[in-house]
């Protein structure tokens, strides 16, 4: 049995895009905790914060983690799973941590691009690039702490995946 593959980074950095493609190439599931943890609440990861706030969001993307970890997944995880202390001992302990790295101006481009995959309230009121560029800034260290190997997320998906199972393949082989 493999050990369950967390993806961590900030909103943009493919971590939807690049799970399903190396689930696919390890012949793994995939799990996303923000469309689980969406369909299990019946709504919208905005209207969770909305009526109930961020920590009661955060909780449930805790207990969401736990629910979803397991062998053979591939789990792509909010951008924000990390702020809690638990979930990046938790993600550590359990398998293997890849963050998934990229340039501000790469995040804000996707996100731009596609904005209707940003289901997430906005952080702050300020334009994109500058609270990208904020959040990545506070967050970087938490991303580097938890994980095991930091990939360029900048690549095509499929590189990106080719890069994660190099990574994997030379931990297994040292």
């Amino acid at each position: 049995m493999n050990p369950p593959i967390f993806l961590v980074g900030p909103r943009g950095c493919g971590k939807t895009t690049v799970g399903t493609e190396l689930a696919r190439a390890c012949d793994s599931q995939f799990v996303d905790t923000d469309h689980w943890l969406q369909e299990n609440a019946g709504q919208s990861i905005a209207g969770i914060v909305e009526n109930e706030g961020w920590e009661s969001f955060r909780a449930r993307e805790t207990a969401t983690l736990e629910a979803v970890t397991a062998p053979s997944t591939v789990i792509a995880t909010g951008g924000g799973i990390i702020l809690a202390d638990y979930n990046r001992h938790f993600m550590r302990e359990k398998g293997i941590v890849i963050y998934l790295c990229a340039p501000v101006a790469t995040l804000v481009g996707r996100l731009e691009a596609f904005p209707e995959e940003g289901q997430r309230p906005a952080l702050t009121a300020k334009p994109l690039s500058e609270e990208v560029s904020e959040v990545l800034a506070e967050r970087d260290a938490l991303y580097r702490e938890a994980a095991h190997h930091v990939v360029d997320a900048s690549a095509p998906p499929k590189e990106v995946v080719i890069q994660i199972i190099t990574a994997l393949r030379l931990a297994c082989a040292s």
